[in-house]
């Protein structure tokens, strides 16, 4: 006897999403156009305006991708105006959420993911569900936010604890604190 499982709920894998894209649109908020496209590096290949653009990528490439079924994250715009102009930025993170905002019923067809295994032309294509890339998302941006909160510290840039830190991390420090609590004598 096969059983049915019920989708994945969409609500919380959103709102990670939302909250990652809130903390990003507040980072970009307090930086400069300079401190936005200053070069980390020799070449000038690591600035914030890059890992910026590279999260913001991805999200367009699945927002794009669920109404033809497929996404691919490799064939993504790479917009180079989102890496360079912090305004340019905010405005396709304001898009991309309320992309992401709309997503609220798990779709019925299933979704695939181009995936390359070698140079040139050669990929898979996975099978996927619109929740896992969510879920993927959300880990995605919060690695590249924390690459972010360490180069934007050599600038100077003072950013919230919890900036780059995955939610379940999170959930995990607040039960800690909860455990804590609950540990210490009334009146401590």
């Amino acid at each position: 006897m096969s059983q049915t499982h019920a989708p994945p709920r969409l609500d919380p894998l959103v709102e990670e999403g939302l909250w990652s894209l809130q903390q990003l649109e507040a980072f970009l908020a307090c930086l400069s156009p300079a401190q936005y496209r200053h070069p980390f590096d020799a070449a000038g290949g690591q600035t914030l305006g890059r890992h910026l653009r590279h999260i913001l990528d991805h999200y367009q490439a699945l927002l794009e991708g669920i109404g033809a079924g497929r996404v691919d994250y490799e064939s993504r715009s790479r917009d180079p105006r989102l890496e360079r102009d912090p305004q340019q930025a905010l405005a396709r993170l304001a898009e991309i959420r309320r992309g992401l905002a709309r997503l609220t019923e798990p779709s019925a067809t299933g979704l695939s993911l181009t995936y390359p295994v070698a140079e040139g032309s050669v990929s898979q294509s996975l099978a996927t569900s619109l929740a896992r890339e969510l879920a993927f998302l959300t880990s995605h941006t919060v690695h590249h936010m924390a690459l972010l909160g360490l180069l934007a510290e050599r600038l100077g840039v003072v950013l919230p604890k919890d900036f780059g830190v995955h939610p379940s991390t999170l959930r995990h420090w607040d039960r800690e604190a909860e455990a804590l609590s609950r540990s210490l004598p009334l009146g401590a």
